[in-house]
């Protein structure tokens, strides 16, 4: 409950218009009120003058101190927390990548990669990636089984605070991973162009040490065209799955150029386009 009391001013002395010292006593009628603490909360009415006991000013404080440090350390660990944390997957080479929280202004950032497949409970730590400052992490290794999905998570701590963990989608690289176009090899053949491709590299070996094609994987077709710079027209000349192709019926004294791309029929996804190779007939 609130109490109202009197304050009395202590007599005092006053000139009077005249100079003459006058002695007065007065008393101040004003609305004061005590702060209690009531059924278990303090407070006092805004706009009040207010007497609190020394043990109610300090549990106020104490609560207030608390409630406060407790918001801007849940603030800051928030604006720490590092942003769009994802995958970035090219011939399954499994990059995560990432941007620095709101808060993170200096380059003494650290972060900090967890990983895990789809159904396990524990999360494990990638080492190499464990106190870095750089903003992505090599997980291929750790996502090698590529019908498998995979989780990753990034941390990080700056000026002594650490945020809380920043999780990826679910990750499968068979489904995500883009794969570059064909690396092409041309040659003049009796007026004819034969055009050799070659399937993009991935970082596996198999149990003799030998590169593992990428056609184990996917049934890949392969698209090559055709470009007569004279007349800039462009035709599309093969289309299948076989790796060297015959391309003739070419004018001589002509310059031409070819491009080639992979396309993948189950997922309907096709590669960027190769570099174009040219060559001059004779």
């Amino acid at each position: 409950m609130y109490l109202k009391n009197e304050i009395v001013v202590p007599s005092r002395n006053r000139l009077n218009p005249r100079g003459d010292v006058r002695h007065e006593d007065s008393t101040v009628s004003s609305s004061v009120q005590s702060c209690a603490l009531i059924e278990g909360s303090t407070g006092c009415l805004t706009g009040h003058i207010a007497t609190m006991t020394p043990k109610h000013c300090f549990l106020g404080f104490l609560i207030s101190f608390l409630l406060t440090g407790v918001v801007e350390t849940q603030s800051a660990h928030e604006s720490l927390m590092p942003q769009r944390v994802h995958f970035q997957s090219r011939n399954f080479h499994n990059i995560l990548h990432w941007q620095p929280g709101r808060a993170c202004t200096s380059n003494s950032s650290i972060y900090f990669v967890q990983y895990k497949m789809y159904g396990q409970r524990q999360w494990k730590n990638k080492e190499d990636c464990w106190g870095i400052l750089e903003s992505f992490c090599d997980l291929t290794n750790e996502t090698s089984d590529i019908q498998e999905p995979y989780y990753g998570r990034v941390r990080t701590i700056s000026a002594g605070i650490r945020s809380g963990w920043t999780m990826t989608q679910r990750f499968t690289p068979w489904w995500e991973t883009k794969i570059d176009p064909p690396v092409m090899n041309i040659t003049q053949v009796n007026g004819s162009l034969l055009v050799i491709l070659h399937a993009p590299g991935l970082p596996y070996r198999d149990q003799k040490g030998k590169n593992v094609s990428i056609e184990n994987y996917y049934e890949l077709v392969y698209r090559v065209f055709i470009i007569n710079n004279s007349i800039g027209k462009e035709q599309k000349v093969y289309e299948g799955a076989h790796r060297v192709v015959e391309i003739g019926v070419l004018a001589p004294h002509t310059a031409y150029c070819v491009v080639a791309e992979t396309y993948q029929p189950m997922l309907d996804k096709r590669s960027r386009r190769s570099e174009e190779k040219c060559v001059e007939l004779p």
